[in-house]
């Protein structure tokens, strides 16, 4: 258990902070958004680098699924009580932020699992944001085509994170209902999407039973803003990095310097070693604790995940910062993987 406990703590304090600021308002909202920010900037910076482990972590994974639920209805029952309208908004933006990161991080984890439960678990989790789709376009377009032009969610070298969004979210959603398609012997709507959309529907329902028009709003703010936390975190693991097309024409295999990856201990640790991402996708069902770095071979990013995340939503500056860098690493990049005019 005690290989597991930074993944315990840096995961569930910030749900803590989260539930206390639903319950009774006060200084708990900000706590609540501060140790999910501020705090996990400063922790960033000390000089730790866990060991990897041969844990599963499967238990704290399903505990933080089951978390999940519990949180967003807290969320949402907020949104219907007297608190400011300050407090309303401090939640909105740390919920946000929970489900975006660190959920979404373990919504991931359950999906990767060969079981039934926890696979169903995560995708329930991704639906109640109104995100389900994620769960097919991820497994059935992501891990198949990641760096290369077939895989919507890969941010071409030149690509803005704001052109990137719409882009992703469209694309990804109509690539997942094609490969769900042919999967389903080329049903119009395969049963995992008319699932996807019930439980969104379910979600919505419970919202407005929960506060009124107010939780609805509560879920549409908070569903945007950490679907938005999902999508800076997939430009930012695979921002211009391509596979070389090989002589016979395929793509050569998907290798370790195909993602960007974190090596700062505490983000990593609350988002259940998600900034690993090369070890990910050489390894699809190896468990967060196991997965490992070697900064030789994989591209690092200049700060931790989250603080990249931030700097991505300024083209210029996240430009200037990343393109020099995927340069070092594609050494030449193909005309065609850049974007129209940046060349």
């Amino acid at each position: 258990m005690r290989t597991l406990l930074p993944f315990a703590v840096a995961s569930g304090l910030p749900g803590l902070c989260l539930a206390a600021a639903c319950l009774w308002g006060g200084l708990w909202p900000a706590a609540a958004l501060l140790v999910i920010t501020v705090v996990v900037f400063f922790l960033d910076k000390l000089p730790v680098r866990p060991a990897v482990s041969d844990a599963t972590g499967h238990r704290l994974s399903e505990a933080l699924g089951i978390t999940h639920f519990v949180l967003l209805g807290l969320t949402l029952w907020a949104m219907g009580t007297d608190l400011t309208t300050l407090d309303k908004a401090l939640i909105v933006i740390a919920a946000g932020l929970y489900f975006g990161q660190i959920s979404n991080s373990n919504a991931h984890e359950l999906i990767h699992r060969s079981g039934r439960w926890p696979f169903r678990l995560g995708a329930a989790c991704y639906a109640s944001i109104l995100f389900g789709h994620h769960t097919s376009a991820h497994r059935l377009v992501h891990h198949i085509h990641a760096a290369t032009e077939k895989d919507p969610a890969t941010a071409r070298r030149g690509e803005g994170f704001w052109t990137y969004l719409p882009r992703t979210w469209i694309g990804s959603f109509r690539a997942g209902l094609r490969a769900e398609r042919q999967r389903h012997g080329g049903a119009a709507w395969p049963a995992p999407y008319l699932l996807y959309v019930g439980g969104a529907a379910l979600s919505l329902a419970a919202a407005h039973a929960l506060a009124g028009p107010a939780g609805l709003l509560g879920l549409v703010l908070v569903s945007t803003y950490a679907q938005v936390q999902l999508m800076l975190s997939d430009y930012v693991q695979h921002y211009g990095l391509r596979r070389r097309t090989l002589p016979d024409g395929r793509r050569e295999p998907m290798g370790p310097a195909h993602s960007w990856n974190a090596p700062h201990w505490y983000s990593s640790a609350m988002m259940l070693n998600a900034p690993r991402h090369s070890a990910h996708h050489a390894r699809p069902a190896t468990a967060f604790p196991q997965l490992d770095l070697d900064a030789q071979t994989m591209p690092m990013l200049p700060h931790s995940l989250p603080v990249m995340a931030v700097i991505a939503l300024v083209p210029p500056v996240w430009r200037r910062m990343m393109d020099r860098r995927v340069a070092r690493w594609s050494g030449s990049v193909a005309q065609g993987d850049l974007m129209p005019g940046t060349a």
